[in-house]
Order: C-alpha cells, then structure tokens, then sequence
C-alpha cells in the first residue's frame, strides 16, 4: 500500500525513470549480429566521431528504455563495427610507405613455419623508426626470413630490419580476398626481412608463453613419430598447427568435407569439457562429504571450464573455440546462481560476445560456419521427440546439417562435398572420440615424461594412418567433390530462405518447396554469348600473366600467373579457384607463352585441376609437365571465335621473352591480341600479322608494360583501342615504365592496369566493348585504395 501523501508513480504526469539492465534474449543478439553484417555491407567508412556517436546514443537507450530495444541493439552493433573497421584501417601502413625500410622492435607470435627456401612467422611489432625517426606502426605483421633464416621461436623478441608494404590483396573472380582476412585478423602490413647486422634476438619474452608451450609439443609429436606416419595432421589435432599438412592431404579433407575436423572445432573442446566434468564427478564420489558444502555439480563446473579453456588454449583459440567456452561458460554461471538456461541461449551469449568483443570476427567464415552449425542443429532438434538411439539419430543429423551447411560452403568456398554426409558419419565418431583424446594426451606427456606420452601418440598415428587410406578413396570416388560458380548476393539470401523454410516444423512436400529457393545459388545463370561473340579475364596475379577466354561453347586459358620462391603458387590460390567460380568445367587448351616463373609458375596447379586439357608451349622444355611446341600459323575456332598463334620463333630462336606464343582471338565483335612477353625485337614481325585483325582491338601489353617493348611503331601499326597490362602494385621493376605508359597516352589509346584496377572483365559482344574492373565491382570499406 503507498504511503499518505507520497507521491504516486502511476499517477498522469509523473514517471519514475530508472536504469536497467537491459536482458540478453536470442532475437537481440541476431539484431546486434545483423547490425554488424550491415555495416560491412557499406563502401566506405563515415567517420569515427559519427560511429561513437552512435555507440553512445544506443547505449544510453538500452539502459533508460525498453521500447524499441531490436532496433537499438541493431544499432549498437553497426556503430561498434564502423568503429572498430576504421581502427583496422588506421592502424594498417599507409600507401606511401610502400616498399620502405623499417627498424623494428617486436615479438615472434604464433608457430612460425620454416621452409626448405624461407621461415614464415608472424611478428607484433612494438615501435618501429623510419631513417631514425619513430613511427606510430604497431600490431601484427605477416613476415619472411629468406635464405639463412635462424631459428624463430615464439615469444622470442627481436629488433629486425622490414621491407613492409600494405596489406593489399589480388581481387578476382570467387578469389579469396585478402583485403578482407587482413582487415579481420588485425595485419598492418606484410614484408620480409631484410639482410642487417641489426638483426638480433633480444631474449624470450617475459610470462607466459602459450605459442612456446604449441611449438615444443609439435616438435616432440614430429620427433617422435616416423617420416612416414601421419604426425603433420596429429600436429593439426592436438596445437592446431596445419601448416605442414601438404596439399594432397587437404584435398582429401576438401573432397571428404572433413576439415572442421582436423580444424579443431567446438566439438572437440565440448569433449574435453565433458572429460573434465566426469573427472571431478569421481573425484566427489570417492569422497561424498565434499558435496555436504557445495553440491557435486558446482564441483563438476570449474574442472569442466578448465579442461575446455587449457584445449582452447593449445588449439589456438579460434572463433569456434572461443564460441563453445562462452556456452561453457554461460553454463557454468547459471549453474552457480541456481538458474537454467536453454543450450539457444547460450549460443545467442557466446554470439553477442564475440561480436561486441571483435565486430570484425564476422568477417570470417569461421564465425558463420561455427554458429551456423549449431543453431542449425538446435533448430532441427526436438525435446517432445521420442528418444532414439544414436546410432539411429545420428545418419539423419549429419544428412540435414550438411544439406542445411550447403549454402554457407558454396558462397564461401564455392565447393561442396557430396560424400560429406557419409564421411563424416564414420569419421566423426573415430577422430573425435579416439584420436583425439589419444593424441592429447600422448602430446600433453610426450615432451616431459616421454615413456607415458609416446606409446600414446604412436597408437594414435597407426589409427589414423589406417583409417587415412578409407578417406583417401572416399575423396577419388566420382563426383565427391562440386565445384560451383560465384552467385550474386540475392541467390545466397534465397538460399538460406530456402533451406530455413525446408526445415520448419510443416508438412514433407511443404518443406520440399524450399529448396528449390537453393537453384540459383548452386546452378547460378551465364550472361548469354551470342554466335561470334566472346569475353575475357585477365586476373589480377601481381607481378606476372593469366587470361581467362570464354567462347559460346568452350574456355581457353593463356598463362597461369606465377610461383613465388616463399612457396606461394598464384596458379593454385588465384587462377583455379578463379576458373571455378568463372563457372569453368573444362579447359579446351591451356597455352604457356613461355617458361618465365611469372607465367608458367601456376601451370602445374591448373594442369592438376584439368589434366584432360592439352597444353602447348613457347618454351615447352622449361615446363614441368608434358607440353606441345606452339605452331605459328595453327588455329581452333568455336561458336564463330578463332584462336590463332601469330607468332611463335621455335626452339632456340632468340631470347626467352620472344619465344612468348603469341595468339590473337578474333570474334566477330572485335579481337584481342595477347604478347606474353614479347619485345621489341620481334614486334615488327607480329604487327605485320595483325594488320587484319577486327575492330576494335584490345591489347595486352607486351612485356607487363617494359621499356623493351611497346614500341612507337608497334603501337601505330596496330593502333589498338585499349590496353591491358598485368603487373603487380609497385612492383620492384618499374611495370609499366612511365616512357611505355606515356607512349600509350600520347596516342590517345586506355591503358588499364590490374595492379590499379583488380581483374579486368572485357567483353566483345554486338552491343559493343564492355569493361568491368574488379576493384570497383567488388567495393567494400576494406578495399584499397
């Protein structure tokens, strides 16, 4: 009852305003999450004053108001991620810093991967000076030690000398973007270490050194086990240490759709979780009076965080790790203030901390495939539903996860497993419930009391090296592993509309109609080429060469970009994911110009990926794989397109470079000219060839735009109407030289290059030359300028 005379609260024109805490409920963690999508949706970045000003704003009305909350929490969401993306940004080494020298101060971080011709590690620099002045660069960089590297440990500090450039990424079709992941994971920079006699160990870093404790257990599971066991992916299983997992093995795991596993995912750290909760389970029962004072599940809860958290640790903390001890932890804080929580709930908890801890985690497909998974799998799980075994249960789980997984792997990685659903059936259960748990705790012992630690790993080698071979056949069976074509956003929208209707609670043939809403993101729709009509790509693979020709009925491809000496091959991690997402089945011919590292270094790789494409060859002896001499005079048509070399000097005519195979693709449209190399020594004798060639004319520049080449009287001959070089940003060599880019301005002729522009899409179609250049179709605020 209210007091005599005191004031009513309910009473019109009075109201008692308080501060609340605002709940935490599943629908506004999706509206914080959905704030944070949208703000990587936008071009550009407003500027920072207007992000916190939002901040400030959304937080003051979670606090003081309950009306409206979704939209608040949307807003929260995208100010925190506009702000954090413009640090990212601030924070990375300016354009005009590319290429300079930089004494550093820093530490070694994570597990530093040394290689047969360079170590790759990463580096937290401290301070850094510019010619002895000190700069405001700090955070993480991804670096190279060529040559005689030392050996790198974590946690060791140095002062080394960087040639550092910007973290600026290749853009291509369906490519991954580097931009992007550099943005995510916080590089300012990448470089690589120069030769200075400043270059020296300052001694381990004070504390505690988890990398440290990751590397000396890699090391001992490799110095344990043969050269012939499967000791690089147990690394991966017990520290997360992938990096000497070889190419064949991950194919493997792609083909299968594995690799979550080997990736250490939530599943694993669930199951130390539960490993540490039966532990302190027998722990109170062999003494019940414990639980006279505190009850044997707050007993159980701490062992179970600690067991999770010191696996997390080991494994490296990745978004799935940190994903399942937020859960863990929801769990064990409801335990311990007498209150229960849904597994829903937990999840909706662990999504909101990772986002308002780093917005930019959802960059990553990690975030999406790791909560995806699990909401899915809440969504499908029923508590009125009878009780099953689970060997039963288990079939139809796996089958809807995977069918309910396939958009977010196809607009990721733009393949799918189609034996997924069965590899994993089998190898779920053994990896996860015998390997890992064995590889553990082999590695836990191996490195400190080696006669428990390696009879342990050893039994965990021979189970894995002879369940390996199982997989290894699952993954050559036909059609194990799709491929599909980059679709636009709305087909993936679609998608997931589609499979969220499939699994609503409705009638079989009503959930059916969902997934045909999956069609056009898994059987996306080609712009239509006419008779004569054909286009082109010239991908964006730095410093060297790869053109991709489309036909109205075939695809051909002209060079495979290059293989750089640190092991990076732009063939394997540009030009084939490019040629899927372009949609490319099969090659009808691969043509090498020539045996130059920046044209032929990526043949191998796209050879592996369609080995029934025949391939030919300026300089065939200089391939690693069986190639033809290319044929001055030889041509292939197709839907009213020809391909026909021009030029082509032979064996041991003339330099390297003028041995380029030069072919000119000729439409009904217009044509294109492609040089690889040539200079201008042989110049003359391919303009007086393409005299006939049909209007309009593109050009790609000889020689990556070299001063040896596109010469005054090469350039009037054949007078094309654009120019298209390939080259990479400030590159070391001057590509395209200011006498070469003038010579081209000076006869009024575009010059567009792929270091500036991304790849660059042109089309000869009857409405005329269309051009499309990747940087401005692929627009985002982690986008260089």
């Amino acid at each position: 009852m209210q007091e005599a005379g005191g004031p009513d609260p309910h009473r019109s024109g009075f109201a008692i305003r308080r501060w609340t805490l605002p709940g935490l409920t599943p629908f506004r963690a999706f509206c914080l999450v959905a704030g944070v999508v949208t703000a990587h949706t936008l071009p550009s970045l407003p500027p920072a004053w207007a992000s916190i000003c939002g901040i400030l704003l959304s937080v003051i009305l979670l606090f003081r108001t309950r009306r409206g909350v979704a939209p608040v929490w949307f807003l929260l969401g995208f100010s925190w991620a506009l702000l954090r993306a413009s640090g990212a940004l601030e924070a990375q080494l300016p354009n005009e810093l590319h290429g300079r020298d930089f004494d550093v101060v820093g530490t070694v971080i994570d597990l530093p991967q040394a290689g047969p011709d360079s170590t790759r590690f990463s580096f937290n620099i401290e301070t850094a000076e510019l010619d002895g002045a000190r700069l405001p660069l700090r955070g993480n960089v991804r670096l190279n030690w060529y040559d005689s590297a030392p050996v790198l440990a974590p946690c060791s500090r140095w002062t080394l000398r960087l040639r550092l450039r910007p973290p600026r990424g290749l853009v291509n079709p369906g490519g991954n973007d580097g931009e992007r992941s550099s943005a995510q994971r916080a590089w300012v920079a990448a470089g690589y270490v120069r030769d200075s006699p400043g270059n020296a160990s300052m001694g381990e870093q004070t504390g505690i050194c988890v990398d440290g404790w990751r590397q000396s257990i890699a090391q001992a599971i490799q110095g344990a086990l043969g050269p012939d066991s499967a000791r690089s992916l147990l690394r991966a299983l017990a520290v997360g240490d992938q990096q000497a997992i070889s190419q064949a093995d991950w194919q493997v795991l792609r083909a299968t759709g594995t690799g979550h596993l080997i990736s250490i995912s939530g599943l694993h750290v669930g199951l130390f979780a539960a490993f540490g909760a039966l532990l302190a389970r027998l722990f109170w029962k062999l003494f019940p009076r414990m639980t006279l004072r505190l009850p044997g599940p707050l007993i159980e809860a701490p062992v179970a965080m600690a067991c999770a958290l010191g696996y997390g640790l080991l494994a490296g903390m990745g978004i799935p790790t940190v994903r399942t001890l937020v859960m863990i932890g929801v769990g064990l804080m409801a335990r311990y203030s007498r209150r229960s929580t849904s597994v829903a709930q937990a999840l909706a908890l662990a999504a909101m901390a990772v986002v308002l801890w780093d917005p930019l985690a959802t960059l990553s497909a990690g975030f999406w495939l790791s909560f995806m998974g699990v909401a899915i799998l809440l969504a499908t799980t029923s508590s009125t539903r009878m009780e099953r075994p689970a060997w039963r249960e288990m079939p139809r789980m796996q089958l809807v996860l995977s069918m309910a997984m396939l958009p977010l792997t196809v607009w990721f990685f733009g393949q799918a497993s189609l034996i997924g659903p069965l590899a994993n059936l089998i190898a779920v259960p053994w990896i996860s419930l015998v390997i890992v748990p064995l590889n553990v705790s082999g590695s836990l012992f191996v490195a400190w009391l080696p006669a428990v630690g390696l009879p342990l790993l050893r039994l965990a080698d021979t189970l894995l090296a002879g369940f390996w071979p199982i997989m290894q056949w699952m993954s050559e069976l036909p059609s194990a592993q799709r491929y599909f074509a980059a679709s636009p956003t709305w087909a993936f929208a679609l998608a997931i509309a589609g499979i969220g209707w499939s699994l609503m609670p409705f009638g079989l043939r009503t959930r059916a109609l969902g997934l045909f809403l999956v069609l056009p993101l898994v059987l996306p729709s080609r712009e239509h080429l006419g008779e004569g009509e054909f286009e082109a790509w010239m991908l964006d693979v730095g410093q060297g060469l790869s053109v991709v020709v489309r036909t109205p009925e075939q695809y051909w491809l002209y060079d495979a970009g290059p293989r750089y000496a640190s092991g990076f091959d732009v063939g394997d991690a540009v030009v084939v994911p490019s040629l899927h997402a372009l949609g490319v089945g099969a090659l009808e011919r691969i043509v090498i110009s020539h045996g130059d590292s920046d044209h032929s270094g990526g043949a191998m790789a796209v050879h592996l990926a369609f080995s029934d494409a025949p391939i030919e060859s300026g300089e065939p002896e200089r391939l690693i794989m069986a190639a033809g001499a290319c044929q001055a005079g030889q041509a292939w048509s197709s839907g009213g397109v020809s391909m026909r070399t021009l030029h082509a000097a032979g064996a041991g005519q003339g330099k390297s470079n003028d041995r380029s195979c030069v072919i000119a693709v000729t439409g009904y449209h217009g044509s294109l000219l492609l040089t690889g190399d040539a200079t201008d020594r042989v110049e003359p004798a391919i303009a007086s060839l393409a005299t006939d060639l049909p209007r309009p004319l593109v050009l790609q520049v000889p020689h990556h735009g070299s001063k040896t080449a596109s010469s005054g009287g090469f350039l009037d001959t054949l007078a094309p109407q654009l120019a298209l070089v390939s080259s990479g940003y400030r590159n070391q060599f001057g590509h395209p030289a200011e006498v070469v880019r003038n010579r081209y301005a000076e006869r009024s002729i575009d010059l567009l290059n792929t270091a500036e522009s991304g790849y660059l899409h042109v089309r000869f179609v009857s409405a005329g030359l269309e051009i499309e250049r990747g940087r401005e179709l692929e627009s985002a605020w982690w986008r260089r300028p």
